[in-house]
């Protein structure tokens, strides 16, 4: 039993969800936080999403619920003021029984709770270029919606999240000190990473010269972070708000293509079977660029394919140096996985690289630039 599990009706009783529950089970396929789902014991009654935040991920999970409310509370805002559903179109925090955004554990962990969206769904895999650009428009519209937002008063929960030279750094570290004796099984992707290493600046010089501008961004900008209505199949909402922090919109967009514009699955073992689906990866632009409703730089849409890039290289160099580490981040269910996790982002880097003047000429294209 984990620390989740022993503090869990600790928590049950701090909510009041407003109904007695009947079931409390195991929600989601995330990789960080404990996820349940309370079920009231009236079928009309509402469900709520309750999780317990990885202490892993988060050494404030304070600051991630100071971050997670104002974000919401300002979404519900707009949301309203423009003649849309808040309820539905992004994340209510439940307040606890004595009013506070969250609960502290006997064990120091940090609980909040969410009303269910009903008849929405998310998906693990976009099965058509339509579902794909879906989720593009949410997340574009995600920064429309925040360009009013000073990214300056978030928040950093995550340190150097996306500072891609920093995480190439630690990958160096966890390989020269090798704990677990596994960096002989990884030479190959040890020697691709590090000679991307020129790569890892590029976004972040841009920034510095002053070509991207620093915005309010989700850092986790993944196909099933958004939810989808099970009857017309049009995205409603953006979830999973823990990551958003002050960043750059390009990563944002390259998240979505590394873990979305690829058939496979992320700890696909067969590499030959990994590639970029470049149908995916400009109908996704274009809707991205669509729902950011032209808030965008001409510099941000020109660096969008280096997103893609950089954020699948850094998401492989993660899952790289949790390998080394003994997997103590990513949640794991079998040997070697974050290994095939890392390789399967290695490979799509690849085929960018490969397709490099393709990918440039559909942004262009989609931004008119």
């Amino acid at each position: 039993m984990n620390d989740a599990e022993q503090t869990l009706d600790e928590a049950l009783a701090v909510f009041d969800f407003g109904a007695p529950e009947a079931a409390v089970g195991r929600f989601g396929r995330g990789h960080v936080n404990d996820t349940f789902c309370v079920r009231p014991v009236s079928p009309q009654g509402r469900c709520f999403i309750l999780q317990r935040l990885s202490a892993a991920a988060f050494r404030r999970p304070d600051q991630v619920m100071v971050n997670v409310i104002g974000v919401t509370e300002y979404l519900r805002e707009k949301i309203a003021a423009a003649g849309g559903d808040p309820s539905r179109e992004t994340l209510e925090v439940l307040r606890t029984r004595s009013g506070a955004g969250w609960y502290t554990d006997r064990l120091g962990g940090v609980w909040r709770a969410f009303p269910f969206i009903r008849d929405a769904c998310s998906l693990p895999a976009a099965g058509t270029p339509e579902v794909f650009a879906a989720s593009g428009r949410a997340f574009g519209r995600f920064q429309r919606l925040m360009d009013g937002y000073p990214a300056g008063a978030l928040y950093e929960t995550i340190p150097r999240f996306h500072d891609t030279v920093d995480r190439l750094a630690k990958l160096r570290t966890a390989a020269a000190a090798d704990p677990l004796g596994r960096a002989g099984s990884c030479a190959a992707e040890l020697t691709f990473a590090l000679e991307r290493e020129g790569d890892c600046s590029v976004a972040l010089d841009a920034h510095r010269r002053g070509e991207l501008p620093l915005r309010v961004t989700h850092n986790d900008a993944k196909l099933d972070n958004v939810l989808f209505d099970t009857r017309t199949g049009e995205a409603v909402c953006v979830i999973d708000l823990d990551t958003v922090m002050p960043g750059l919109a390009i990563n944002d967009f390259g998240d979505s293509i590394r873990s979305g514009a690829n058939r496979c699955a992320e700890d696909e073992r067969d590499q030959s079977r990994v590639r970029l689906d470049v149908e995916l990866f400009a109908a996704y632009t274009a809707a991205f660029l669509e729902g950011a409703g032209g808030i965008l730089t001409p510099a941000e849409i020109e660096y969008l394919p280096w997103g893609a890039r950089l954020m699948t290289l850094e998401c492989g160099i993660r899952f790289l140096t949790d390998y080394l580490e003994g997997d103590v981040y990513f949640r794991t269910e079998r040997p070697g996985q974050n290994l095939d996790r890392a390789r399967t982002q290695f490979t799509l880097v690849r085929d960018m690289e490969a397709r490099w003047k393709e990918l440039n000429a559909i942004v262009r294209t989609a931004g008119g630039i």
